[in-house]
């Protein structure tokens, strides 16, 4: 199909009230089929024609999860371009538009109150081992120094969790994807990302060791305390080594060793603390190289339970690099 037919079939896919609605809705973020049959008040079956049209003419993108399926307004192409225009020319005080917009607002206020129900769960283990270790601010702000001024095409986050990094670093990219493996937690992101107006951000249901991205690479990877859940990290950084361009760079985050047992029989954590020396082998192994590791060790009011912090900075190891290893 030529350009100018594409065009033709994405203006007439938008030219349609229910299917502007979907698009008007969908650039507020991602949603599912059940989230816009209540919005919209139609069938599913009817709802699930008019998406299904809108994503083959290329003006919505859908990803599933399980018996789940997630759509969101197309980012990339000339298909996206319309989708953003067709959106931009119905104007933001359109009667109908602006229902559609209440009634999203008051869905995601009961999908925030689901997560923020969840979450208080598991908010007191995570206060309990945020106070031995140092701040999340000082993290973070090591992550942001290494990442400096520079932007990102693709930011994948392993691990998502609440999808902090994606919003710490949504002035870093141009497109950003968190993949998580538990529902529970990406409803807490998805939540998180809503409400801070993250367009640009997504959260996806996978496995950290084998990430579907359909061909893409990733100029940035994040993988903020997860590595400690698995009995074998390699895995998890030989799934990241797989999605990274040839130019990006993976941020990982974890403890350094250390003997507190009770973080392996009360929060599920498989290894105690990664060392320097085991973190260059496993980079190694995936043919990827340590390119620096700042230590951050906790504050002297942590006493003597207290975790010391790293930050790695891996890259894809050159050719230079192999020589030194005699490879």
């Amino acid at each position: 199909m030529s350009g100018l037919q594409r065009s033709v079939e994405a203006f007439k896919a938008a030219g349609e009230p229910t299917r502007l609605r979907l698009l008007a809705l969908l650039s507020a973020g991602e949603l599912t089929v059940k989230d816009l049959t209540d919005i919209l008040g139609q069938s599913q079956p009817r709802i699930s024609r008019h998406l299904k049209l809108l994503a083959d003419a290329g003006l919505v993108e859908r990803h599933s999860e399980g018996a789940w399926a997630y759509f969101r307004l197309a980012d990339r192409g000339q298909a996206a371009e319309i989708a953003r225009l067709a959106v931009g020319a119905a104007g933001g005080q359109d009667q109908q538009l602006l229902a559609d917009h209440g009634a999203l607002v008051a869905l995601r206020n009961a999908q925030k109150a689901r997560a923020n129900a969840y979450f208080s769960q598991v908010a007191e283990s995570w206060d309990a081992l945020r106070r031995i270790h140092v701040s999340e601010e000082t993290v973070e702000a090591a992550i942001l120094a290494i990442v400096g001024r520079r932007t990102f095409g693709l930011l994948l986050d392993f691990g998502t969790g609440t999808g902090r990094m994606l919003e710490l670093l949504s002035g870093r990219y141009e497109r950003g994807i968190g993949i998580d493996s538990s529902r529970d937690m990406l409803a807490v992101a998805r939540s998180r990302i809503n409400e801070a107006g993250l367009t640009k951000a997504q959260v996806r249901l996978g496995d950290v060791t084998s990430p579907d991205l359909d061909g893409e690479s990733a100029d940035l990877i994040t993988i903020h305390q997860v590595l400690h859940y698995f009995d074998d990290p390699r895995t998890v950084l030989y799934g990241a080594a797989g999605a990274l361009s040839s130019e990006g760079e993976i941020i990982v985050v974890d403890f350094a060793p250390h003997d507190l047992e009770f973080l392996r029989t009360e929060q599920a954590h498989r290894r105690l603390g990664l060392s320097e020396e085991q973190m260059a082998g496993w980079a190694r192994a995936v043919g990827l190289e340590v390119a620096d590791c700042k230590v951050l060790p906790p504050s002297a009011q942590a006493g003597e339970r207290a975790l010391t912090v790293c930050v790695w900075t891996l890259e894809k190891r050159n050719s230079e690099s192999e020589d030194r290893h005699g490879l």
